[in-house]
């Protein structure tokens, strides 16, 4: 049935209505600010399709996996032997155990993942658990995809639920808020990051709305902030609540562990969301902890079972031996001789830095960066069949419809709920916005009416 509403969306869109679309598309595009650094953030015609089904499953999947998550990050904590699996650096392993005053470790985060055409199941393929993006951008696109001349055809025989992200980074940050405070008011929120990042444009789509639902919500540089006399301040006063979206090794490398935002927070004078403990998960060695035999005993049966369903053959690179689908090998003999099926992540990085796809490269490459992968904390990773669907664009005065390949990107409030989606669209193998190889679209429920 979804297939039968994506052909009728399509069949809709002739040259003369495609146009009409796209011209609305970028006037509101441009109206809205909806651009990453220079580059439009939407370039196609039609929204993300889900069925009800399809995302009914990736809500339970990814339940069970966050459950492993979670007791993954409660044995790091108390057991130094895991801590280590996971390749913090050494001002990160000071940093996870000061206490945050609330429960989560990550209140906001977001999965990424593929439904796998070929086994119609769904794969998670890194876990964003410290500086979860998007989600403004994702609800700005929403409203705005509602308003397309196509939409308004399209809507008298389809029904179409949105999957809205910004209320549960507000819900979260102030439930985090409460449980920091004891207290039950409306703290200022303050959105930290570089003011020089490409993602300014999201931070005010989100002060507009933190805004609209009656909190003080100011954009601070790291640079603007001091730490005096047991207080937090940034241009306007007092910060109450930080949401963090600069990144911890930025911070770090730029102003050192004694940074006022980091004194701040050892001293529990801030509430900062995410909190340095969500690097033990965000590492991509997390998911290398929950795929390992090694950790098994970790887990329960369900977990067991949606782990091995739903996260790639994955290990940190190492000397050893391990296990791969049931045969004992050793890693790095296994690694250099299944280069087209594997791919090398570096532990920490984002933006698709640093990444090496086996069968884009020949044997030399691959194996220069299998020598860097031992040097430097990274995963290998099994490879997976990206799932493609044809997305519309306007070009030259007429519709045309290319096969892209899609991620699945669900976000996370309160480390375990999974509600609302981020879709990704690229042509090439990297999809990541970032990177300049991707294309963001709304997420919408179909059902025909």
């Amino acid at each position: 049935m979804l297939r039968d509403g994506i052909e009728h969306y399509h069949s809709l869109l002739t040259d003369e209505l495609g146009g009409e679309t796209q011209h609305q598309l970028d006037a509101q595009l441009r109206s809205r600010g909806l651009f990453f650094g220079d580059r439009a953030l939407c370039t196609v015609l039609r929204p993300r399709f889900l069925s009800p089904t399809q995302y009914r499953f990736l809500q339970e999947r990814g339940s069970l996996v966050l459950r492993a998550f979670r007791k993954a990050h409660h044995a790091a904590l108390a057991d130094p032997g895991v801590l280590e699996q996971f390749g913090l650096l050494d001002w990160e392993r000071e940093l996870v155990h000061v206490p945050t005053g609330f429960r989560d470790a990550s209140p906001v985060s977001r999965l990424d993942a593929f439904f796998v055409a070929e086994s119609g199941g769904l794969k998670f393929t890194e876990y964003n658990a410290e500086t979860p993006a998007g989600g403004g951008y994702n609800d700005v696109l929403t409203e705005l995809f509602f308003g397309l001349p196509v939409m308004r055809q399209f809507l008298r025989t389809w029904d179409v639920r949105p999957l809205p992200a910004r209320h549960n980074v507000l819900h979260a940050l102030v439930d985090a808020y409460e449980q920091w405070s004891g207290r039950r008011d409306r703290p200022a929120i303050s959105i930290v990051d570089w003011s020089d990042v490409p993602t300014q444009s999201e931070f005010l789509l989100f002060q507009d709305y933190f805004t609209r639902q009656g909190f003080a919500c100011e954009i601070i540089d790291p640079g603007e902030v001091s730490y005096e006399g047991g207080a937090l301040r940034g241009p306007s006063g007092v910060i109450q609540l930080i949401y963090k979206r600069v990144l911890l090794h930025e911070l770090v490398e730029r102003g050192g562990t004694n940074h006022p935002i980091l004194r701040a927070f050892r001293d529990g004078a801030v509430c900062m969301v995410n909190p340095p403990a969500c690097k033990i998960l965000h590492k991509k060695a997390s998911l290398a902890v929950l795929h390992d035999e090694r950790n098994a005993a970790l887990f329960d049966d369900d977990e067991r079972e949606a782990i091995a369903l739903s996260i790639p053959w994955t290990r940190i690179v190492a000397d050893r031996r391990t296990n791969h689908e049931g045969t004992d090998v050793d890693l790095l003999e296994f690694s250099a001789a299944h280069r087209e099926q594997l791919v090398l992540k570096p532990n920490d990085d984002y933006g698709g830095k640093g990444i090496v796809l086996g069968w884009e490269v020949d044997d030399t490459v691959w194996q220069a960066a299998l020598r860097t992968a031992l040097r430097e904390p990274y995963i290998v990773q099994q490879r997976i069949g990206l799932p493609r669907e044809p997305y519309p664009s306007f070009t030259g005065g007429h519709v045309v419809f290319t096969d892209r390949m899609v991620d699945t990107a669900p976000y996370v409030a309160y480390g375990g709920n999974v509600d609302g989606c981020l879709s990704r669209l690229a042509t090439a193998a990297l999809l990541n916005v970032t990177a300049g190889t991707g294309t963001q679209t709304p997420t919408f429920i179909a059902e025909a009416r």
